[in-house]
């Protein structure tokens, strides 16, 4: 009997091992080949390898040229403290320059200066991330549904939305996809911290992979406690429903505490972190702990004081935070209040910065062909059905909790309650949260799709949401747990093949194309640059080609494509007004207000016929500068003076007393800006 047991416990043991080894081989090997699928449609997109390190640069372009100049910058510094201290620390506070800091130690210090080149190395850095990203995705998907079979129909979806799932297609150096994958590795370690039936040894090491990831995340992007302070919510909610263990919850509320004490000393006290509410939040919740007695049993005391927990809890963060801005000095982020304003038809406003960032793509509604290729790809519809019935789940249980009943230890495949499972919860009020935000902004769907495709391929791999359907069904043909076990292998096989069949050809048609980025007159200007402009000229044009000029020259610009600092997008619009109908003399005195000694126009800005009518900078800069009236949907712009890029091409007076045509090409006129004496009345 004892040899018998013996040998049972063995198999058990061996199976487990076997099941976690093919896993996790399994997950490492999806990560990889992500990787390699990413660097080589790279390869094919921009023949990087055939390309001299000028035309490599310039494909770097709005804020990533501005990143990577930095990551430059650094390699070109005699040592890393003369880097650090001389060039690089002002950028690194203001600009969250870590992961360039970070890589250029890693590439000096492992030696890799004569073994691969620096750009490979950033962008090899960059993929190797997007593919610990899917590897987290694939992980957190196998630990909610038990099976790798889910991860991998997470890392299907992920890559054939990728469109929608991240930005690495369109700024590879971006803080998202530095910062994404340490957030997606913090979700799956709370994944596994959060589970009810999870052993002490694999516990704690979730939580101190929670605690490292969450802190790198915060180092890595400016706005990551923003994304913080929604799953600070999450698990709010959870533990006022009594849905999740509060000893849990408490010790992940003092992660983000510590992580925002380590980040605030470590990112040169940075006073965002004090003034941010999710650190305001973390603190009322700690504050109302002590007024928790008798909160989470079954009376009506009980819910009353619930009630009064949730306003509680609002009124401490409210004051918390606005007492916090009274008294911490920090440079309050106003374009984004006042872009939220407007946003929601709380204001209006004919200010520059805040029309600009009105058209911008990623800040407007998601389009309806974003829904068209999730529906197309078949996630959403899978997502929507594993939604509904894990709230449906989710409600029986919180009802059940107002009622009295405790949170059960371990839910069982036969008890057909996936809304038991905390873990499972988590990601429910997660994704709804990021949902709702994704439905205001475009560019959120980069925080959700990722997270639509992990949740509806955890539903159909999942027995235990087939098992709950089963139950609401009350099927007796057939033996449900069965039935359950066969569908969640079934159902997810069926739809891989069908998503092979489909979209495997196009992606390798992808891979096989050779596309070709060439752009002869951008190159042109940049060696013009190079061998003509002095060494101390300073360049003022449009801030994205003032990234490029500063990454490809390093030469001095006067404007950078970045807007997360009031002064730069202040800085940014008075340039841009070299697109107005201003005079002369004004755009002389803007110029020289910033040390300017050479002038760009770029003719695609100027001549532009934007899809959008309204949302061209010329036409932003005629309505700030009321230039513009608007009657019975016709725009008329009227100024008794012409557009300045266009007139300053005439060569007439007075534009000739100012500015002197140096260069130009099909693309850029580049003037010098005189020194003149006195200014004609």
């Amino acid at each position: 009997m004892l040899a018998e047991e013996g040998k049972q416990r063995l198999h058990v043991l061996f199976q487990r091992f076997a099941k976690l080894f093919f896993g996790c081989l399994a997950a490492v090997t999806s990560g990889m080949m992500y990787a390699v699928y990413l660097s080589t449609y790279h390869e094919r997109k921009f023949w990087f390898s055939s390309r001299q390190e000028l035309e490599r640069e310039i494909t770097f372009q709005g804020d990533s040229a501005i990143y990577y100049s930095f990551y430059k910058d650094l390699l070109k510094a005699p040592s890393f403290e003369r880097g650090h201290n001389y060039k690089t620390i002002n950028a690194v506070q203001q600009m969250t320059l870590y992961p360039e800091l970070i890589a250029s130690v890693l590439y000096q210090a492992s030696g890799s200066e004569e073994v691969i080149e620096p750009v490979y190395f950033y962008i090899g850095i960059v993929f190797g991330l997007q593919g610990i990203y899917v590897t987290a995705l694939f992980i957190t998907s196998w630990v909610m549904s038990g099976t790798w079979l889910a991860g991998m129909l997470t890392v299907a979806w992920f890559i054939i939305n990728r469109t929608d799932t991240t930005r690495i297609d369109y700024s590879i150096p971006s803080r998202e996809n530095w910062a994404l994958p340490y957030f997606a590795c913090q979700v799956a370690a709370l994944t596994g911290y959060l589970k009810n039936n999870i052993n002490s040894s694999a516990e704690s090491f979730c939580y101190l992979l929670v605690s490292a990831a969450t802190y790198t995340f915060m180092m890595m992007w400016e706005y990551s406690h923003y994304l913080l302070f929604v799953q600070a919510v999450c698990l709010f909610l959870l533990d006022s429903l009594t849905l999740v263990q509060t000893e849990k919850v408490h010790e992940v509320y003092k992660i983000y505490l510590f992580s925002l004490f380590l980040g605030y000393l470590l990112q040169f006290e940075n006073p965002a972190l004090l003034v941010s509410p999710l650190l305001s939040l973390v603190a009322a919740l700690m504050l109302s702990k002590c007024l928790e007695v008798n909160m989470k049993k079954g009376t009506f005391i009980s819910r009353l004081l619930k009630i009064m927990h949730f306003y509680l809890v609002f009124t401490i963060t409210v004051t918390l935070n606005f007492l916090l801005k009274m008294f911490v000095p920090h440079k309050e982020n106003e374009h984004l209040l006042k872009f939220l304003e407007v946003r929601f038809g709380l204001n209006t406003t004919k200010n520059f910065t805040m029309n600009w960032l009105l058209c911008q793509e990623s800040l407007q509604a998601p389009s309806q062909d974003f829904f068209l290729r999730l529906t197309q790809s078949s996630v959403l519809p899978f997502y929507i059905l594993v939604l509904i019935i894990c709230l449906f789940s989710v409600t029986q249980v919180i009802f059940k909790r107002i009622g009295g009943e405790p949170l059960k230890e371990t839910v069982t495949l036969e008890d057909g309650k996936i809304g038991e499972r905390p873990e499972i919860v988590y990601h429910i009020v997660h994704t709804l949260l990021l949902g709702s935000l994704a439905m205001i902004l475009e560019g959120m769907k980069y925080f959700w799709t990722p997270y639509v495709c992990m949740l509806a391929a955890f539903g159909v791999c999942s027995p235990e949401l087939w098992m709950t359907l089963f139950k609401w069904l009350r099927l007796k043909a057939v033996h449900p747990i069965l039935l359950a076990l066969i569908l969640s292998m079934a159902v997810p096989t069926i739809i891989g093949f069908s998503l092979w069949k489909e979209f495997f050809p196009r992606i390798m048609t992808e891979l096989s194309e050779l596309q070709e980025f060439y752009d002869p007159d951008t190159v042109e200007l940049m060696m013009w640059i190079k061998r003509q402009a002095p060494v101390a000229a300073v360049f003022a044009g449009s801030p994205q080609l003032m990234g490029v000029i500063k990454l490809c020259t390093g030469w001095m610009v006067t404007s950078l494509p970045l807007y997360n600092d009031d002064d730069l997008l202040k800085r940014n619009e008075n340039i841009y007004q070299i697109y107005s109908k201003r005079s002369a003399e004004d755009i002389y005195k803007i110029l020289t207000s910033y040390k300017a000694s050479y002038l760009i126009i770029e003719d695609s800005i100027c001549n532009e016929v934007g899809p959008v009518k309204g949302c061209r900078i010329k036409d932003l800069l005629d309505i700030a500068n009321g230039h513009m009236v608007c009657d019975e949907n016709e725009s008329y712009t009227y100024s008794k003076y012409g557009r300045f890029c266009h007139e300053i091409k005439m060569n007439h007076s007075p534009y000739v007393n100012y500015f002197t045509r140096v260069y130009w090409n099909r693309s850029y006129f580049v003037y010098r800006i005189n020194t003149v004496i006195s200014f004609q009345s």
